[in-house]
């Protein structure tokens, strides 16, 4: 199997929440993408509700997108403690947690979720913005590390 970058993160020694990088490529033609880890839950602690992070995946593609220039994608974990966001160029950690910071300011004032419905969402039934709200909450009353 090839190297998984997330796989040799050990789990039991980061808490959340916190961003980092965690990846840097560099493509045929020179472009440089970069992986950031946002974590807003310690892993193996809990996780977040299915329908509060497919709700904030929706409110963050955007929010991220108002906050930083280059964003390819803001795709949930698995694990569903965080997110990965994949961007052209690497942009300084200190950026990354002020746009996140600002992003979840937005969720929580946030009235409804946007593109939930059939047509833009392939499971428009599945979401929770009183989730989503709560963990950019908590997020942000935690205060956010950069590792």
């Amino acid at each position: 199997m090839a190297r998984v970058e997330s796989f040799e993160l050990d789990h039991t020694k980061v808490k959340a929440p916190y961003v980092r990088l965690a990846a840097v490529e560099e493509g045929e033609k020179g472009d440089i993408i970069a992986k950031y880890d946002i974590r807003f839950i310690t892993p193996n602690s809990k996780s977040i509700s299915t329908g509060g992070i497919h709700t904030l995946e929706h409110l963050l593609a955007g929010f991220l997108r108002d906050e930083l220039d280059k964003v390819i994608d803001i795709s949930p974990m698995g694990c569903r403690t965080g997110f990965y966001l994949i961007k052209f160029n690497v942009t300084p950690l200190k950026e990354i947690k002020k746009a996140v910071e600002n992003s979840l300011k937005k969720v929580l004032e946030s009235k409804e979720v946007p593109a939930a419905n059939e047509i833009q969402c392939g499971n428009f039934k599945d979401h929770s913005l009183e989730d989503a709200k709560e963990i950019a909450r908590s997020v942000l009353d935690q205060g956010i590390s950069i590792l």
